[in-house]
């Protein structure tokens, strides 16, 4: 069989069999074209939910005013319905749904991408950790996220509503300004959840160590507010403190997450 032959043949750079490559070190042109795929995965994959989106714009758009029509009900004295004050702002906030409202659910999808793609160079015991590890952060950001979009956005919203009506000012919210915040706090909160999991892996990898996090708590704990400061976007302290109160137990969930790592690694020494 000449045509099989001629396969056989082939360098394992340029052959496409992934029979004929199966144990054998992939060269340069192979990983660029296997990220190429990965990448073109994902950009597919994120603008089908995006088009999801947009047919079902409208339902999508009243389950992201939940948190402003929480607020709107404890007071009715004030005008607190979102109006545009350009022409293109409309425009404008459907792009943002779509691209922004996108990425939570497109989350997953990269991340089983990025996970077959890296497969190939890890060790059966780093591969057994990939699937925890991807399952582990998706979790902590949807806790993020539901935790901003639940407690936060509306906490800030009725901080924000409260000024306006101690100084009488009249409420011309815009769409833009909502959906700003919106995606910032869920966005911001969501990925924030994520440093427990940072801190585990670097403990995993011996680079940090447990007794260094609790010498260094008091530190950690500054850093937390400072976080929370500059992710939630009001001065308010109660708001700031609602998020730094999780992320400081999150912390001290990573040290005993980070101890019992630290044990099995010493176990298996």
């Amino acid at each position: 069989m000449p045509a099989a032959d001629d396969q056989n043949n082939l360098p394992p750079e340029v052959s496409r069999d992934p029979a004929a490559t199966k144990g054998k070190p992939m060269g340069f042109f192979q990983h660029l074209e296997e990220l190429r795929w990965t990448l073109i995965k994902c950009a597919v994959t994120y603008v089908l939910i995006a088009v999801a989106i947009g047919i079902f714009l409208k339902e999508f758009n009243e389950l992201l005013l939940w948190p402003l029509n929480h607020v709107k009900q404890e007071f009715p004295q004030l005008v607190l319905d979102l109006g545009t004050t350009t022409i293109m702002e409309g425009f404008t906030v459907v792009i943002q749904l779509c691209c922004l409202g996108a990425l939570a659910p497109a989350a997953p999808f990269f991340l089983f991408f990025l996970g077959q793609f890296i497969a190939p160079a890890l060790t059966p015991k780093e591969l057994r950790m990939v699937v925890p590890t991807c399952l582990i952060a998706l979790g902590l950001f949807l806790c993020g996220a539901a935790f901003s979009f639940f407690f936060l956005v509306p906490s800030t919203l009725r901080v924000a509503a409260e000024i306006n009506q101690m100084f009488g000012f009249i409420t011309r919210w815009t769409p833009g300004s909502y959906y700003s915040l919106l995606s910032w706090l869920t966005i911001g909160v969501g990925a924030s959840f994520e440093f427990p999991l940072l801190i585990v892996l670097l403990v995993y990898l011996g680079l940090l160590r447990v007794a260094t996090l609790r010498k260094y708590r008091r530190h950690a704990i500054v850093a937390i507010f400072i976080i929370a400061a500059v992710v939630t976007p009001t001065p308010d302290p109660f708001t700031q403190t609602m998020f730094a109160v999780p992320l400081y137990l999150l912390f001290e969930l990573a040290i005993l997450a980070g101890a019992w790592v630290e044990r099995r690694r010493q176990a298996v020494d």
